[in-house]
């Protein structure tokens, strides 16, 4: 059983190695987990997952691979006197008690896609409140929708906190939907993917403790101490962010500050302008493009070397005349088209990519946006921690 579940995992793209599987199998025979499935839950995710963006990926395998097979704990009765009952547990007096031979009756809906699709139904179809019964949404029945009943595979509404200790309720819960490979990203997650982008090196003044330097020191001065400082670690990459703002760009704001937020915090080496829809001869300082902002684009490249690694941030969608023709660019006349200046900026960072906040599967709708991944030589990606990891690693290649 265990060994299916490994491969299973496995097959489905988590990252679990064998050592692990072993460490696996020597907490189990320590007693790690007793006979409480949600322990042993808790237990093999600890063991078994070592990147977030793997965790929906095991919960789905794991309420797959064990559904039916794990039991909850059972659990004492509470010994409560009559007349200290809480208010709240005398609302739920009507729930059903049912036993073992009762509950093996009940039939399952036959997995998640059903078990959503007759939900809709229900929701289109039920009048009013319902309790007791076996179909619609309601409490205290054996309906697979609703709270303070019983049913093998069911969807929980309106209660708060587990009653039965359902474990695939747990595991489909799905706490951690937003660290998704396909997910869109908040600030956290963006340093998380963005810590891929590292050099260090020690710069500055010696501030930090050599704490191996020390001690080879005073092993060598006969014991006596002798500390030794060294300057702190810092990443050495150096960042150069160009951000288009304005126009279709402004309902990606609140995500491309996120992203921003997270590279000034990962990066001491960061330079970040703005641009709209293409680059041309001019960027900017600032978003609101006064001309006072303005810098040109040949200074740039001049002073930011080849050893910069380039980010364009950006959905490429724009009038295709603003990319290929010159004098397309909204803002001003343009001498040369926005293909050219791109051409000649990519030439100068040959370590660049562009990040997408649309949808993957959208970019086929526009043609500007294929000519830009054409340009970037497919190196574009989406704004996702799928996306974000992919960039990168082809900017640390």
């Amino acid at each position: 059983m265990f060994l299916a579940f490994f491969l299973a995992l496995r097959a489905a793209g988590v990252k679990a190695s064998l050592r692990e599987f072993l460490t696996l199998q020597e907490a189990m025979r320590q007693g790690l987990a007793g006979f409480d499935a949600e322990h042993f839950y808790y237990l093999a995710r600890a063991t078994l997952v070592k990147d977030e963006r793997f965790l929906d990926k095991f919960d789905a395998v794991f309420a797959e691979h064990f559904k039916g097979v794990l039991q909850p704990r059972p659990e004492a009765p509470d010994e409560v006197a009559p007349q200290e009952l809480p208010r709240e547990w005398l609302e739920k007096l009507a729930e059903r008690l049912l036993s073992d031979e009762e509950k093996a009756q009940i039939e399952a809906l036959g997995g998640f896609e059903k078990l959503m699709e007759t939900l809709r139904q229900r929701l289109a179809e039920q009048q009013g409140r319902h309790q007791g019964g076996n179909k619609w949404i309601g409490t205290a029945g054996t309906s697979p929708f609703g709270a303070h009943g019983y049913n093998p595979e069911g969807v929980r509404i309106g209660q708060q906190g587990s009653r039965h200790k359902s474990a695939v309720k747990v595991w489909d819960k799905r706490e951690f939907r937003n660290l998704a490979g396909d997910a869109e990203l908040g600030t956290r997650n963006m340093k998380i993917a963005l810590r891929r982008l590292r050099r260090f090196a020690r710069e500055g003044a010696a501030e930090e403790l050599d704490l191996a330097g020390t001690i080879r020191s005073t092993a060598r001065n006969a014991g006596y101490l002798d500390l030794q400082m060294v300057p702190e670690r810092h990443n050495a990459v150096k960042l150069l962010l160009l951000l288009d703002i304005g126009g279709s760009m402004d309902e990606h704001v609140h995500l491309c500050e996120q992203l921003f937020t997270a590279a000034s915090s990962e990066f001491k080496h960061l330079k970040h302008l703005y641009f709209h829809n293409c680059p041309y001869e001019m960027l900017w300082k600032d978003a609101r493009m006064h001309a006072a902002d303005a810098i040109p684009t040949l200074d740039v490249l001049h002073t930011y070397d080849h050893t910069w690694k380039l980010v364009f941030v950006g959905d490429a969608a724009m009038s295709p005349y603003e990319l290929i023709s010159p004098g397309g660019a909204i803002s001003s006349w343009s001498q040369e088209s926005g293909k050219t200046w791109l051409t000649r900026i990519l030439h100068t960072y040959p370590k660049a990519a562009w990040i997408n906040p649309v949808p993957e599967n959208l970019w086929q709708h526009t043609q500007t946006t294929r000519l830009i991944a054409e340009l970037m030589e497919r190196r574009m990606y989406g704004l996702t921690l799928e996306g974000l990891d992919q960039a990168m690693r082809r900017l640390m290649q």
